[in-house]
């Protein structure tokens, strides 16, 4: 069930009044923008300008002993077709910590847990805490958001330190919900049946000192897909496994980060019984952020992305497709341009554009919509007002 903002807003004072008799600590953020996508159905079907890019968030952690807290996150989203509108719960954990030395800390989190993994995994919940409004997607894919967000299982966080830097381990073992729009948007807008993630494993870890972060992880998952009535797809499973590699380096005035994956995808039996297909992606992205001072940043990024790693013009696509999927839908490259302001105390605005080249991680995924994305190139922008207490 939806929930308007202005409904949420107040659902938020009140629990904060609520709060604020406990021991809490709690914050919370209100995010407004206007976005266009030209020529593509990332934001709206007929690529209008679009006020669909509202964030409205509290998140709150409750001390219950010393080594004992719960955690969690509401939020209301409308991004137009980037993820389903609505209410949801992002995360609620159980934080235990295990072991609280000068040399080790080790936690332990337990329910829907956060994703620790990826570069801007535990943050891209949070406006203000974003690079930029829209993430690079062959990473960041907008219709994966909830799904990557964490999940419904257990979480390893450790942290140490030695003579050669920093090092943190991060492990996480379970499963999210996928929603009826969600499977809609990854299968196809035909299909009537049910997508389930059976699991998600990952692992990682991370090296750093005061300007370096070097970083590597793994990630395995299964999905299951269940024939609806009257349904194209059949009974079916798929498995994603991928590589992924970071780096971040930072100095007081500029910033360059990076994030490249290897991912394998194998399908079985869902476009029709004995269907099979194995085939690896690549993509990645090269950002530098340049703090022209402590309120004002410059952003620029390369982000590049192949569905298979050995076509990368899309031509085997388009050709086993019988050319209804045009080759362009076998890759999205974008390039980003972006500048945020912090123009008062927990206030800023962010304003970008980007140039897009292919249709790559537009949605539906395994049936693409060759109707409403019917361009090679088009381009995104957007400008959004955000203000966190």
């Amino acid at each position: 069930m939806k929930m308007p903002p202005y409904l949420l807003v107040l659902s938020l004072l009140m629990v904060t009044k609520v709060m604020a008799g406990e021991k809490v600590n709690w914050r919370g953020f209100v995010a407004q923008g206007v976005i266009q996508a030209e020529h593509s159905n990332y934001i709206e079907d007929d690529g209008g300008v679009s006020v669909k890019l509202t964030e409205i968030g509290l998140n709150a952690s409750y001390t219950l002993d010393t080594n004992l807290r719960v955690a969690g996150q509401v939020v209301y989203l409308n991004g137009g077709n980037r993820y389903p509108e609505g209410v949801r719960i992002d995360y609620l954990f159980l934080d235990w910590s295990a072991v609280n030395t000068l040399d080790w800390q080790v936690n332990m989190h337990l329910g829907r847990v956060k994703n620790y993994h990826w570069l801007y995994s535990s943050t891209r919940d949070v406006p203000h805490t974003r690079p930029t409004i829209v993430l690079p997607q062959s990473i960041y894919f907008d219709n994966f958001r909830d799904v990557a967000l964490g999940v419904d299982g257990l979480a390893v966080v450790a942290n140490t330190n030695n003579d050669f830097g920093d090092w943190e381990f991060n492990w996480s073992y379970g499963k999210s919900t996928i929603s009826e729009e969600q499977t809609k948007n990854l299968v196809g807008q035909i299909s009537t049946g049910d997508l389930d993630q059976r699991f998600v494993h990952q692992a990682n870890f991370v090296w750093h000192d005061q300007k370096l972060r070097l970083g590597a992880g793994l990630l395995d998952s299964g999905f299951e897909y269940t024939q609806g009535p009257s349904d194209p797809f059949f009974d079916g499973n798929a498995e994603v496994q991928r590589l992924m590699i970071r780096a971040i380096y930072e100095t007081e005035s500029w910033q360059l980060a990076a994030e490249i994956f290897r991912e394998r995808t194998m399908y079985d039996d869902l476009v029709f019984p004995g269907f099979s297909n194995d085939s690896t992606g690549e993509g990645g992205f090269v950002q530098g952020q340049y703090y022209i001072n402590p309120e004002l940043t410059l952003t620029a990024r390369l982000d590049i992305f192949d569905v298979n790693r050995k076509d990368r013009d899309g031509r085997i696509r388009e050709q086993q497709s019988g050319g209804t999927a045009p080759a362009y839908f076998g890759f999205q490259d974008q390039a980003t341009f972006g500048v945020s302001w912090d123009f008062a105390k927990n206030w800023r605005v962010q304003a970008e554009v980007h140039r897009v080249k292919g249709t790559g991680r537009l949605a539906p995924v395994f049936i693409p919509n060759t109707v409403l994305n019917d361009r090679k190139y088009w381009s995104i922008w957007g400008l959004q007002l955000a203000h966190w207490f």
